[in-house]
């Protein structure tokens, strides 16, 4: 199936949701939350993404945020590599966290900004252990749970100054007393009726109505279609192989010839940031390092293993991811 259109401009609002890959948790304990929450806030400042609601589940996560600079390919990069180091470097793992890219559906402010902050805030009553409650029990489950935006829009006292409430309050009324009311009282009336968005998606990726999508269509009819041709790809990867090793030169101090000739830890780094974030399979990092395919896969394997014991290892390969997430790469 060919993947949905990302498209973005200034000011395009999404609803994001990222799952753990193999449907494995993502949140181990309320200290990954809180890591998660200001590995969030930081990323949002560096990016000027407004954030307008959130909700942390066990094994994936919701976000709606408003990217004023269309980049939101390149903050979800940051983001989403820096989570997972500093995931993998606490729980002393390796590989990926995330199943597959992360998913976005283009939404139309003016007419689904509400609905889908709403959609998202019911997230932690569309469990199994609480299918049987009555709506009441679900929206004082709602109103408590911890990790999630909802609280804020109900209490001005449990808000977190990364997120934006005025927008959305403002189709109840306002941030204001009575605003905040007119929310709770169709939170509730949203879990009576089971809210659910996913029949109204465009095209998988396009929440909004008929001028929407077909305003979209015309002025983003092209979208997409540079990642079909090998040509580009190809001109990406000597772009990326060299940014990258230049980055682990700069920090260092090793360039290509001394990675080929000293062998060990940084070397499987530089394959292994190669491999998974420069688009470079096996047989082109192998000829790079003058090896074949299968020792590059070994030597990726002895850096996994190495990275689950060496903390120190562990934090230069996060650091370049890092300064690799901000380039682009």
């Amino acid at each position: 199936m060919a993947r949905p259109m990302r498209i973005q401009y200034p000011g395009a609002l999404y609803h994001v949701m990222c799952r753990g890959n193999e449907r494995r948790d993502i949140f181990r304990d309320d200290p990954d939350r809180l890591a998660f929450l200001r590995i969030l806030s930081r990323s949002l400042e560096i990016y000027s993404v407004t954030l307008h609601a959130y909700v942390l589940m066990t094994d994936h996560f919701h976000v709606l945020v408003e990217t004023s600079l269309g980049n939101l390919s390149e903050f979800m990069r940051h983001f989403n590599i820096t989570y997972t180091s500093y995931f993998n470097r606490r729980h002393a793992r390796v590989g990926h966290l995330y199943q597959g890219r992360y998913k976005s559906l283009l939404v139309e402010k003016e007419n689904y900004l509400s609905m889908v902050s709403r959609y998202i805030h019911l997230n932690p009553v569309r469990i199994k252990a609480l299918e049987k409650q009555s709506s009441t029990r679900k929206f004082e489950h709602l109103r408590h749970y911890p990790w999630s935006s909802l609280p804020g829009y109900l209490d001005a006292d449990r808000r977190r100054s990364m997120v934006s409430y005025d927008l959305v309050l403002g189709e109840f009324g306002g941030d204001c007393a009575q605003g905040r009311d007119r929310y709770a009282k169709q939170i509730l009336v949203d879990i009576a009726e089971d809210l659910d968005v996913r029949s109204l998606v465009v095209a998988q990726s396009i929440l909004g109505s008929e001028a929407f999508v077909e305003k979209l269509s015309r002025e983003h009819s092209g979208a997409g279609e540079e990642r079909e041709q090998p040509g580009v790809r190809r001109v990406k990867q000597h772009r990326n192989q060299g940014v990258i090793l230049a980055e682990i030169a700069k920090l260092t101090g090793k360039g290509i010839d001394d990675l080929k000739r000293e062998k060990g830890d940084l070397r499987r780094v530089a394959m292994d940031l190669l491999y998974r974030h420069g688009g470079l399979k096996g047989p082109a990092v192998g000829e790079l390092f003058e090896l074949d395919y299968s020792s590059v896969s070994q030597e990726r394997k002895r850096l996994r293993e190495k990275l689950a014991a060496d903390a120190e290892l562990g934090r230069l390969v996060e650091i370049l991811e890092e300064r690799l997430s901000i380039l682009k790469i």
